[in-house]
């Protein structure tokens, strides 16, 4: 792994299958670290001639902490004065943005899931020269769909209540809201959040990223003006960011291609790899032999 300082933020990120190849960028979700991409889904991709390049997100895992911060007031946020917002997830777009060009990526594949996906809405439409294909998976536009199931809240208090051991926690948590179409691999699981427990998260940084979704806002009206072959991934069964979000995202950006997975909740099972890598490729693919494209804004178009 490496450590790349982007605009006074260091992110750690691995670069995998090798430069030189049409590159691939992963953006992981709300508290998630670099390992939620497993590796047999990366290696998917690189199998396909890609490179791979995944990272924690501010205030996630290795990645630069905000702990020194404020904490956020989302009282004041929902009323609409973000007084005590540490940053947006147009920031968060930039740390991408920065990152690729650290690397000596100009352009990239940049798929995004849960929160992710809206951070890889935000670079499509701030810095659009750099995102030559956008996919976003379980995600939603902020605009008061994909929101969770109401009894996910009661759920979360009572693992955090009965679980105090951060990895049966997590596993607990994964199995709860596991895809009722797929089996659930525990030993996959517990070996992706005992990792994810060992390289530590930041203090508070699950809250400042949540208070960085609320802050941005809905992305529909912006989400309109973008040029970008583009595909969105929902699964039927998402209790976390629930369908409607998928459906406004596609119907959000022109051309976006809807494709929804039958008993998928928030998460990629093993078993849906296939069928999302080859979606994935072919969309990259696509992008890849299109020439002269048109950038949807210039450089410097930013919101919130």
């Amino acid at each position: 792994m490496d450590r790349v300082s982007v605009g006074g933020v260091e992110l750690c990120c691995e670069y995998l299958g090798g430069a030189g190849r049409p590159a691939i960028l992963l953006v992981a979700g709300h508290g998630a670290q670099l390992q939620w991409w497993d590796d047999g889904f990366c290696d998917l991709l690189i199998a396909e001639g890609f490179g791979v390049v995944r990272y924690d997100n501010r205030d996630a895992g290795a990645s630069s902490s905000f702990a020194s911060a404020p904490r956020p007031d989302f009282g004041a946020i929902l009323r609409g004065e973000p007084t005590a917002i540490t940053y947006t997830l147009w920031d968060m777009a930039d740390d991408a943005a920065g990152l690729l060009g650290a690397l000596g990526i100009a352009d990239a594949h940049v798929v995004g899931v849960s929160m992710g996906g809206m951070i890889a809405q935000c670079l499509a439409i701030s810095h659009p020269r750099r995102v030559r294909s956008l996919c976003s998976i379980s995600s939603t536009t902020g605009a008061g769909v994909g929101t969770r199931d109401a009894r996910t809240v009661d759920e979360f208090v009572e693992l955090a209540q009965n679980f105090p051991d951060p990895v049966e926690r997590e596993v607990e948590t994964c199995r709860r809201f596991a895809s009722p179409g797929f089996a659930f691999d525990e030993a996959r699981v517990r070996a992706r959040m005992t990792r994810h427990v060992t390289r530590g998260e930041p203090g508070g940084g699950s809250e400042r990223q949540l208070a960085a979704i609320l802050a941005t806002g809905d992305l529909t009206a912006k989400l309109g003006s973008l040029a970008v072959p583009t595909l969105v991934i929902h699964g039927d069964a998402d209790r976390m960011v629930t369908p409607d979000g998928g459906e406004a995202t596609a119907a959000a950006i022109p051309g976006a291609v809807h494709m929804v997975i039958a008993g998928m909740a928030h998460e990629l099972p093993p078993e849906t790899w296939p069928e999302v890598v080859a979606a994935i490729v072919a969309l990259a693919r696509k992008a890849e032999a299109t020439s002269g494209r048109t950038p949807s804004a210039p450089e410097s178009t930013r919101g919130g």
